[in-house]
C-alpha cells in the first residue's frame, strides 16, 4: 500500500530516505521501497514515523486531513 504522506513529511523537513532508514533501522532501500509502496510497511515503523512527525496514523495514512487525527 502507498503512503504519499511518508514522503511529503520527510521532503517538507528536508530529511533524506537515508535518514528515516537509520531512525527505523532498516536498509536505506527498504525505506524507499516503503515511500514507493512496493512493500508493505510494518505497523511498528508506521507507529514510529508518526511519532517522529508528531502527527496520527490516520493522517499518516491519508484517512484524514487533520494531522492530529
Amino acid at each position: 500500500m502507498y503512503f504519499k504522506r511518508i514522503g511529503e513529511l520527510r521532503s517538507d523537513r528536508d530529511l533524506k530516505q537515508s535518514q528515516l532508514a537509520a531512525y527505523l533501522n532498516v536498509r536505506q532501500n527498504t525505506y524507499s521501497d516503503y515511500e514507493t509502496g512496493k512493500i508493505n510497511i510494518p505497523i511498528e515503523a508506521l507507529i514510529k514515523l508518526a511519532d517522529f512527525y508528531q502527527v496520527s496514523l490516520d493522517y499518516l495514512v491519508g484517512r484524514t486531513d487533520d494531522r492530529r487525527g
